[in-house]
C-alpha cells in the first residue's frame, strides 16, 4: 500500500510504547522516525521535513517539554502531540503554552490516538507540501531496479532519507540488495559527494575490527607503529554502511553506542575525542531482538540503530521484477564481456519467475552471468543450471524388513531357474535345506 506523504517522528524513552507507537502509524501507513531522547530528536528535526511531532513528557535528562520549547520557536509551524502517563496541571499548562496542538494520556485506544493524529495534521494541512518520489515502473532508483509494490514502497521511504543523516536500519535476507539500498540513500541525496564507507562487519576478524571502525593512535598495540584514521573518520561528512552488524562484539557496541549518542569518536589507545559528523546505516540478516534475549547484542544500540528501519523483501515475493533485473543484468555483463548482447528466451524466462530464489538477486544475478559467458546469442532453458528446471517429484521407495527382502529375491531366483530349487541353492550360496527353511518361513511351498 502506498505510504501516505506525511512524516511523523516520535519520541519516547520507554521503547515499548516506541514500537507500540511504530506499529500504530505504520499500519495507517505513515513514514515514522523513532527518538529515544530528545537530543536525538533535534538531530532528526534539523534535516527531516516533518508532519507532525509526538512526544512523551517525562524522559530523562532533557524532558519533552524542553523539546516542545525547542519546536515551537525553531518549527512554530509544526503540528505537536503529547502522550504521557503522568498527567498534571503544570505540565498541561506548559504543554499549552508550548503550542501543544493534541493531548493524550497513557493508556490511550488506538482510535483515540488516530483521531488525535488526524486532528493535529489538519490544522497546518495545506502548508505542509511534500515532493514526493514519482518512480516510473520499471525505472528503478539509484543502483536499484523494480517496479513491484513493495520496491516502489521502498523508494519512497528512501526519497525521504535521502537529504537527512537520521540513522537507517536495513533489514533482510542475504542477497536482497541491502548495500544497494544503502548507496541509493547516499547517492541520490545531497551528500553524494561526501564519502561513502562500505564496511563487512562479518568479513573482519573480531580483535580488529574495533581498530578499523575507530582508527588507533601511535603505541596503542605491538605494530601501531603511527597514528592511523578509522572506517568513521574516513566517511566523516557522508555515509558509513556497517553491514552484518550483527557481528560486531559487545565491545564494539558499545563504543557505537556513544557514536551515536554522542557523535564523537575516540580511538584505540586515546582518550581524545574526535567531532563527526555522518549518517550511520546499518544491515544485518539476523534477528537482532532474538540477539537481545540472548544478551549478544546491547538493545540501547538496537534502538539508536532504528531511527529509520527498511525491510527489504526476498526475491521470492517480488517475482515481477524478475524480468526488470534480467534485463539489467544482461546489459550490464553484454557490456563487461565486451558487446556479448543477449536476450532471454520466453520459456527461459518462465522457468526464472517459477523459481523461488533462495539466494535472491545475488543468485539470479549469477545464474545471468553465466549463461551470458556460456550462450549464444539468446539464452534458452539448455542455458540455465540444472537446479532450476522442472524436477519430477518421485515418491520415495518404500522401506521393507530385511527378511522380506530376502525372501523376494529368492522368489526372483527361483523364477529364473522354473522353480528348480537345486539351481536356485547354488545362486544363493546355501544349500537346500536352509532353502526349503526359507520357503517354509514365506508359506510358498505348502500346498506342495
Amino acid at each position: 500500500m502506498k505510504l501516505r506523504k506525511e512524516n511523523i517522528l516520535i519520541v519516547d524513552d520507554d521503547t515499548n510504547v516506541l514500537e507500540l507507537l511504530q506499529r500504530h502509524l505504520h499500519s495507517w501507513n505513515f513514514h515514522v522516525y523513532k527518538a529515544v531522547s530528545v537530543k536525538e530528536a533535534v538531530a532528526i528535526l534539523k534535516d527531516t521535513r516533518l508532519s507532525l511531532l509526538i512526544t512523551d513528557l517525562k524522559m530523562p535528562e532533557i524532558d519533552g517539554t524542553e523539546l516542545l520549547k525547542f519546536v515551537s520557536e525553531h518549527y512554530p509551524d509544526l503540528p505537536r502531540l503529547v502522550v504521557t502517563g503522568y498527567p498534571s496541571v503544570q505540565d498541561s499548562l506548559a504543554a499549552i503554552k508550548s503550542g501543544v496542538h493534541e493531548y493524550l494520556t497513557k493508556p490511550f485506544t488506538k482510535d483515540e490516538l488516530k483521531e488525535a493524529i488526524d486532528r493535529a495534521i489538519s490544522i497546518n494541512e495545506n502548508e505542509v507540501e511534500q515532493k514526493g518520489h514519482q518512480t516510473k515502473e520499471g525505472e528503478g532508483y539509484g543502483e536499484m531496479t523494480g517496479g513491484s509494490e513493495s520496491i516502489e514502497h521502498i523508494f519512497e521511504i528512501i526519497d525521504r532519507l535521502k537529504d537527512n543523516k537520521a540513522t537507517v536500519f536495513i533489514n533482510g535476507e542475504s542477497g536482497t540488495g541491502k548495500e544497494l539500498v544503502a548507496r541509493s540513500i547516499h547517492y541520490q541525496g545531497k551528500f553524494a559527494n561526501f564519502p561513502f564507507i562500505a564496511v563487512n562487519c562479518g568479513g573482519i576478524p573480531e580483535n580488529l575490527l574495533e581498530t578499523e571502525l575507530f582508527g588507533y593512535v601511535k603505541g596503542a598495540f605491538t605494530g601501531a607503529e603511527k597514528d592511523r584514521e578509522g572506517f568513521f573518520q574516513a566517511a566523516n561528512g557522508g555515509s558509513i554502511f556497517l553491514d552484518e552488524i550483527a557481528n560486531a562484539s559487545l565491545a564494539v557496541q558499545s563504543r557505537l553506542l556513544r557514536v551515536l549518542q554522542e557523535k564523537e569518536v575516540v580511538r584505540v589507545g586515546s582518550q581524545k575525542t574526535e567531532s563527526i559528523d555522518l549518517r550511520v546505516i546499518a544491515a544485518t540478516n539476523s534477528s537482532l531482538k532474538e540477539m537481545i534475549s540472548k544478551g549478544s547484542f546491547r538493545e540501547d544500540l538496537y534502538y539508536r540503530l532504528t531511527v529509520v528501519e527498511i525491510n527489504l523483501p526476498p526475491l521470492r515475493e517480488r517475482k515481477e521484477d524478475i524480468p526488470l533485473l534480467v534485463d539489467k543484468f544482461l546489459t550490464k555483463y553484454a557490456i563487461e564481456y565486451h558487446d556479448r548482447f543477449m536476450r532471454i528466451d520466453p520459456q527461459a524466462l518462465d522457468v526464472l519467475m517459477r523459481y523461488d530464489w533462495p539466494g535472491n538477486i545475488r543468485e539470479l544475478e549469477n545464474v545471468i552471468q553465466r549463461a551470458v559467458i556460456l550462450g549464444n546469442r539468446i539464452i534458452g532453458v539448455s542455458d540455465l543450471p540444472e537446479n532450476l528446471k522442472y524436477v519430477i517429484d518421485f515418491p520415495k521407495d518404500k522401506l521393507f524388513p530385511l527378511k522380506e527382502i530376502e525372501l523376494q529375491y529368492i522368489k526372483k531366483v527361483l523364477n529364473f531357474t522354473n522353480d528348480n530349487k537345486t539351481r536356485a541353492a547354488e545362486i544363493l550360496q546355501i544349500d537346500r535345506k536352509t532353502l526349503r527353511e526359507k520357503l517354509k518361513d514365506d508359506k510358498l511351498n505348502s500346498n506342495k
